[in-house]
């Protein structure tokens, strides 16, 4: 039977020809008819129905379908997308603040955001198998740091407002001055970066003092934020501020334009501590806000303090060069509510563009284009200044630029933004009534033209561009300060410099694939993470220009088909999570966690609570959720959980009594991090409630409930939501995410507001956790698409195939592993942990020996040792079908028959194919072989793997020279030829 057909409770019905509009369910459920039936039988169950009926308790079930549209084919839902997106009208955008036109070289465009062996990529936890994106990261980082000047790069953060708020917690942390709480901040600093620092200075204690630089040596301050050039487009000598700051032993961050930092002095050398911004001008489109990566730099006695991942070159076992993740953010999660940072994901996919782009264009392209976009605003202003700006009452603010210029207008201010409208223009509007503009690199003559006649009211015959251009080439005057004009090179490493034409970047790109193993190859069951179907007409709306090509800070009118497709959004998760209202804005999962806390925080400080700071977290909870309490200003206190891994009731009533008074909130993942469904968890709300807090519900296992029960009626008050996760948004080799948040009535008016778009609905004024408005809105028709199309049915179908693909793989595994937690009935939810702390005491087979092992057989492994060290953490998804599951428990049975070789002794305990493991094409090749176990037992462990071999490119690395040898920039040449 055709796999795109309608489904009953039990399985597949038949497909009546003339009704198509369910077709698209078929095709994201993995298992068919026939396994459907195959798989209930293993796991004795007699339909979907009866099978969720025995895992989810009977008390949070709903009682009726969730009311979504009924299901749209993908042909319907794509033509009503593109009438949303013709919604939104795209005028020329000089507005600036950080976001800015630009050009995708359609090369990266096609081979890396619209290729899935790139946009199904996991986090490189396993390094052996995600060399490709690891050097592509890696290249992010040395393009941070020549263009920087400083020592040491991370692999990219959220956005450039969230990575300023991460600077000012690494300047507090590592301040001599610890008697200061005072954080000064440049007022010519972009707006959204102000707001978002100064949410997360107010429960952090710290006091935004936010002036003129000139204020600086008057203060007493711990840190300092400069923005460079500053939002007037000015390229202040800022080497005086810094001083100031450093004399009160403080740390000094610039924000910095890095398209500007191609013809701008690096602020490594101008004395900063740190340097942030966002990468998006590098050949990423602007999206309404996001995804983008921001760079983060800073000097190497700062490494350990420093948010975020660092990619780092190690060797492997034969020798051979090999990148992994140096120091990652989970070192944070391990500090928990010591943690500093709660940062999960980055924007790796955006990171691994920009950093595409630079290698593209090489360091002779780049400074072409930042030099064009220099040029034509040195004409503009030059031009206008022979115009006689100042006779018409107007004047150029700027004494110095780079692409962005400010004017004071005075009673013209009507009349330019008449002109600018009816030309389908956007310029900045400045509270002072100043009028700014940036160029971008796509800004040409003719808007040079345009510019000038909505400036001045006149046609632009006075604007002699080529006498002005003479004059700028032949001109010994500079808009840019000698002092601050860039002297260095940068990016001379050969990889920059050897990939300029389309064919040998092309062959690049696909190089770099080839060491990934992505879900175009295989499953990849990571628990927790659930990586399901991304498929590509969810993923194609996000390249159409009308979606792609939207300003962030645009009027909202113009945007009318972003919102009608937000709002639309807003209403499906509403009826899916049984919440009142959703909040966009949060680009992370991490910091959904941190806005949701913060709308607690808000709500009860509004209704006499202000002294309620305690956060109750399970000991299994995941690392974020005490590191995002402990940036929301809690406390944490730990709850213990029983022998089957549920919520101990006993110690969490006499906790949350313990501390009545003092009581916010408990954080509770459902179904557990274990993966059950805990049976008393309304009874947890309950006791939560009784005394006085609000449940924070973690969304991480949401795929586990959708249509099934709600976060809502169980009783929990707010949820983020990973849209990366349980809504279809592919991972990128570690982001974009998305975490929205939804909240019952009374915590709607306390989520984040933003300062430069008021968001409707949102009555407090808390400030903002994003830099957009709506967070990474540039993805959400993946989302949108993904729920339209498989309807209420779907939806529901989904989370039954997630939970019955997980038993069935639980089943199996279970004559081979122990299964470590199991809920009613024996069952898991829709993930399984198995332990293999007994194997590793008998054979000295580690967790980390078969994750490895399992690359020969061309898998990813599952979550190593969370929640519980010694397991790995299962989660197949709904989108598997029983052959590729049935793969993977095939894998892991050989594997398991492989341990019982050496717990037999028939092969030796440090010789034998899972302490070799991964093996690759060079040791397959060599002329000698040693080992006690063949060859072809090493590469081509099962039958498939002979028809499709992913071969792991580097052999296992070595963690121990790499922690000695810390080295995160590019290695040489060599290196990547041999």
């Amino acid at each position: 039977m055709n796999k795109g057909v309608d489904m009953s409770l039990n399985a597949f019905a038949k497909l009546n020809i003339l009704e198509q509009t369910e077709s698209f369910i078929g095709r994201h459920i993995g298992p068919d008819e026939v396994e459907t039936e195959a798989m209930l039988a293993s796991v004795k169950a007699e339909s979907l129905d009866d099978l969720s009926n025995q895992i989810i308790p009977e008390s949070i079930r709903l009682p009726e379908p969730i009311a979504l549209d009924a299901p749209q084919t993908e042909e319907a839902v794509l033509d009503y997308l593109k009438q949303i997106s013709q919604k939104n009208t795209l005028h020329k955008n000089y507005i600036g603040m950080g976001y800015h036109p630009t050009y995708v070289p359609a090369v990266i465009q096609r081979n890396v955001l619209e290729n899935p062996g790139w946009y199904t990529a996991y986090t490189p936890y396993q390094p052996e198998i995600a060399q490709g994106r690891l050097e592509a990261i890696l290249n992010f980082q040395q393009m941070t740091l020549d263009l920087t000047g400083m020592d040491l790069a991370s692999a990219s953060l959220l956005d450039e407002a969230t990575a300023a708020a991460e600077a000012m917690a690494m300047a507090r942390r590592m301040s001599k001055n610890k008697k200061s709480q005072q954080f000064f901040i440049d007022s010519q600093t972009f707006p959204q970066t102000i707001d978002v620092v100064k949410t997360r200075a107010k429960l952090l204690n710290i006091e935004v003092v936010v002036g003129d630089l000139q204020c600086l040596p008057q203060l007493d301050v711990f840190g300092a934020l400069i923005q460079y050039p500053n939002s007037q487009g000015e390229v202040c000598d800022i080497v005086p501020a810094i001083e100031a700051v450093h004399s009160k032993k403080g740390l000094v961050a610039v924000s910095a334009d890095i398209m500007a930092l191609l013809l701008l002095k690096p602020p490594g050398e101008l004395g900063a501590d740190i340097v942030l911004g966002s990468s998006q001008r590098f050949g990423v489109p602007m999206g309404y806000g996001g995804p983008h990566a921001a760079f983060f730099a800073t000097q190497d006695k700062y490494k350990r303090s420093m948010p975020g991942r660092i990619i780092g070159v190690s060797v492997d076992v034969n020798g051979k060069k090999a990148l992994r993740m140096a120091m990652q953010t989970r070192e944070q999660h391990i500090r928990r509510e010591k943690a500093t940072s709660n940062i999960c994901t980055a924007q790796v996919l955006l990171a691994n563009m920009a950093s595409f782009y630079a290698v593209y264009h090489g360091p002779k392209g780049l400074k072409n284009i930042a030099s064009r976009i220099h040029r034509l605003t040195q004409i503009l202003a030059i031009g206008l200044a022979n115009s006689g700006l100042t006779k018409k009452g107007m004047k150029l603010i700027n004494q110095s630029y780079f692409d962005t210029l400010t004017l004071e207008v005075g009673e013209h201010l009507d009349a330019i933004l008449t002109r600018a409208k009816t030309a389908e223009v956007n310029l900045r509007i400045d509270p002072a009534g100043t009028i700014g503009l940036s160029l971008n690199e796509t800004t040409n003559r003719a808007d040079i033209e345009q510019l000038w006649q909505i400036l001045l009211g006149e046609p632009a015959r006075e604007l002699n561009i080529e006498q002005i251009d003479q004059e700028i080439c032949t001109g010994s005057q500079s808009c840019i300060p000698a002092a601050y004009q860039r002297k260095t090179d940068y990016l001379t490493h050969p990889i920059f410099n050897a990939y300029h034409s389309e064919t040998e970047m092309m062959r690049y790109l696909k190089r770099l694939e080839n060491k990934d193993l992505a879900l175009n190859h295989s499953m990849i069951a990571l628990g927790s993470c659930t990586m399901k179907l991304n498929a590509a007409a969810e993923m194609m709306p996000i390249s159409w220009p009308e979606f792609a090509s939207m300003h962030p800070f645009a009027p909202i009118e113009q945007a009318a088909g972003y919102q009608q497709l937000i709002q639309e959004l807003e209403q499906m998760l509403v009826t899916i999570t049984g919440y009142d209202s959703v909040c966009m804005q949060p680009n992370s999962g991490a910091q959904g966690e941190y806005a949701g806390l913060l709308a607690i925080r808000h709500y009860l400080n509004a209704n006499g609570g202000s002294d309620r700071n305690i956060c109750l977290i399970p000991s299994s909870a995941h690392g974020t959720n005490p590191a995002s309490a402990a940036l929301a200003g809690m406390k944490v206190m730990v709850v213990a959980c029983d022998t089957n891994g549920n919520v101990d009731l006993e110690d969490l009533r006499a906790k949350a009594g313990s501390v009545a008074e003092q009581l916010a909130c408990i954080m509770i993942t459902y179904p557990s991090t274990h993966g059950v469904f805990e049976e008393s968890i309304k009874e947890i709300c309950d006791v939560v409630h009784e005394f006085g807090g609000q449940v924070y519900m973690d969304g991480a296992n949401m795929n586990a409930q959708v249509g099934l029960t709600q976060p809502g009626f169980i009783g929990s008050d707010v949820s983020h939501l990973n849209l990366h996760k349980t809504f279809a948004i592919p991972h990128g080799g570690g982001g974009p995410g998305m975490g929205p948040i939804g909240v019952k009535s009374h915590l709607a008016p306390y989520v984040p507001n933003h300062s430069v778009i008021n968001l409707e609905g949102s009555e407090h004024q808390g400030g903002a956790v994003s830099a957009a408005p709506y967070g990474s809105a540039g993805i959400l028709p993946i989302s949108w698409a993904y729920i339209a199309m498989t309807g209420a049915k779907g939806q529901k179908l989904s989370t039954q195939y997630a939970l019955l693909n997980a038993n069935y793989l639980a089943t199996k595994l279970s004559e081979h592993y122990p299964i470590l937690y199991s809920g009613r009935n024996g069952r898991v939810a829709h993930e399984c942990i198995i332990d293999l702390r007994h194997i590793k005491a008998i054979s000295g087979i580690t967790e980390v020996d078969i994750a490895k092992r399992l690359n020969d057989y061309g898998f990813h492994a599952p979550t190593m040792s969370f929640p519980v060290a010694g397991t790995f953490m299962i989660e197949p998804t709904e989108s598997e079908s029983k052959a590729e599951l049935d793969r993977f428990i095939e894998a892991m049975v050989s594997i398991r028959m492989e341990i019982t070789r050496i717990e037999s002794d028939d092969w030796h305990p440090e010789d034998n194919p899972l302490k070799n493991a991964p093996h690759t094409q060079q040791v397959l090749s060599q002329a000698h072989w040693d080992h006690s176990y063949s060859r072809e037992q090493a590469v081509f462990p099962a039958s498939w793997s002979k028809d499709n071999k992913f071969w792991p490119s580097v052999g296992r690395i070595d963690d121990v020279f790499g922690d000695r040898n810390l080295v995160c920039t590019c290695p040489p040449i060599e290196a990547y030829e041999e």
